[in-house]
């Protein structure tokens, strides 16, 4: 029996901790600020806790009386609190980047510096201000548009688009000063990139160290409404093909981004003395100027995670000990040869960025279940037997086929499954259905859509 620890309650961690317990040796136990109805039911009675993940001393002592074997670190917050350093000062191997190593997340600036310096593919041109008079003068004397990004962590909505969010110069600058200002320490920068144009995807793989596995591509939706329009989101829903790649993605193209994802592994190690363990995400654009990396993430997607995590064969026990004892170059891991399509159910008015709380949904799991779809929750409430909506994202619903089109059908008819007041985007992945559409159609139709507007997962 493993006594395995997840820290984290979201739809991602769901989606891990469903995966965990397909092996039968597993005895999940969790960490998280909200009781997820679904990590809850993977879970013995005493063996969760609703606490605040950030906390790393205490979340350490609890790992340490429960005896656990690993832990596995959903999302990014404990990451760069250095979280796994401290589960490793305890002998807890830590499915996770330790703090150094999660700053190809947690510092925006620390990735491109590293691609600069190395001089690895795929870098965007870029600037670092930490004086606001600095970055007026520089805007009022460009004609270029940019993509304003604080420089810590955001949630993926800091991020704002000159040209898109950002009207015009005056509006820019406003708001690069109060980025500056309300930022600390060494945060107290905005970072400017150029604004790219193309298809976004992500590109996830397992990490040991030195080998890296790919996961199924990826692409995420961030607007909260159908169309790409309204606030960007933390992901309203995601597909992936049943052969692993894209509409717009050759193979070509996805082996060009791990190539740029494993030369950054092959420096961090070689060059910072820095090893990186865990999952690894790439957001990469495709477009006129190639494949450029737009961002890394230091763990999984959200909601990425639950389309790979849905069509993962291999035990994922097998590839989080593959990982900490770094032999994944000996591990077959495999993936159904399946597309998906998840959606993400939000509470009414998170369209608007006014989402409405303790909105009751009924939700028929038999039914979704039994229609072929997976279901993850997320930040919701139980109160008295019943599912609330909070502020944040619900549930989602994953759909499972042959095709695009077919998953996406599953995952509508999932969505039936449930009653009551939410918002969901009924459009992921529906504008690539046509497989009569050619990687030139896709990119020149859909050209405005800026992988830097879209945040992180």
């Amino acid at each position: 029996m493993s006594n395995i620890l997840l820290v984290g309650g979201g739809g991602r961690e769901h989606a891990i901790a469903e995966a965990l317990c397909r092996d039968d040796s597993v005895r999940l136990f969790a960490v998280m600020n909200c009781k997820n109805p679904g990590i809850i039911a993977l879970s013995q009675s005493d063996d969760w806790v609703v606490h605040n993940e950030n906390d790393i001393n205490w979340v350490t002592n609890w790992a340490d009386e429960k005896n656990i074997d690993f832990a596995v670190v959903g999302f990014e917050e404990p990451l760069g609190e250095g979280l796994c350093d401290e589960l490793e000062n305890r002998g807890i191997p830590a499915l996770g980047p330790k703090k150094e190593a999660a700053r190809l997340e947690t510092s925006k600036v620390f990735t491109r510096v590293l691609l600069d310096e190395y001089d690895i593919p795929g870098n965007a041109e870029y600037q670092l201000f930490s004086d606001p008079n600095e970055l007026s003068k520089f805007l009022k004397s460009t004609s270029k548009q940019y993509a304003l990004k604080p420089v810590g962590l955001t949630a993926g909505k800091g991020v704002k688009i000159m040209g898109e969010q950002l009207k015009t110069t005056e509006e820019a600058i406003q708001y690069g000063h109060e980025v500056i200002q309300q930022e600390i320490g060494q945060y107290a920068q905005i970072l400017l990139e150029e604004r790219l144009t193309g298809e976004e995807f992500t590109l996830q793989c397992f990490v040991d160290g030195k080998t890296l596995v790919p996961m199924p591509l990826v692409q995420d939706f961030k607007r909260a409404s159908e169309g790409d329009k309204g606030p960007n989101t933390g992901g309203m829903g995601s597909y992936s093909q049943a052969n692993g790649l894209l509409p717009f993605v050759t193979e070509d193209d996805r082996d060009e981004a791990l190539s740029i994802l494993e030369k950054i592994i092959a420096i961090l190690s070689s060059k910072k003395g820095i090893k990186y363990q865990g999952v690894l995400y790439g957001q990469f654009m495709i477009g006129g100027n190639g494949i450029k990396l737009v961002e890394i993430n230091a763990r999984f997607g959200d909601p990425e995670a639950m389309n790979v995590l849905s069509l993962l064969e291999t035990s994922l026990v097998d590839i989080c000990k593959a990982i900490i004892n770094g032999t994944l170059d000996k591990l077959n891991v495999r993936f159904s040869n399946k597309a998906s399509v998840c959606t993400y159910v939000a509470p009414p008015g998170y369209e608007t960025g006014n989402p409405k709380s303790d909105s009751k949904l009924v939700v028929d799991e038999p039914r979704i279940k039994e229609i072929g779809a997976e279901l993850y929750y997320a930040k919701v409430e139980l109160k008295h037997g019943a599912v609330l909506t909070t502020s944040s994202r619900s549930l989602a619903v994953v759909g499972i086929a042959d095709t695009t089109r077919q998953a996406h059908a599953v995952a509508e008819d999932a969505l039936h499954c449930i009653k009551g007041e939410f918002h969901a985007r009924h459009d992921i992945g529906k504008k690539y259905f046509s497989s009569e559409e050619t990687y030139k159609d896709i990119i020149d139709d859909h050209n405005h859509i800026d992988n830097q507007c879209m945040g992180v997962g």
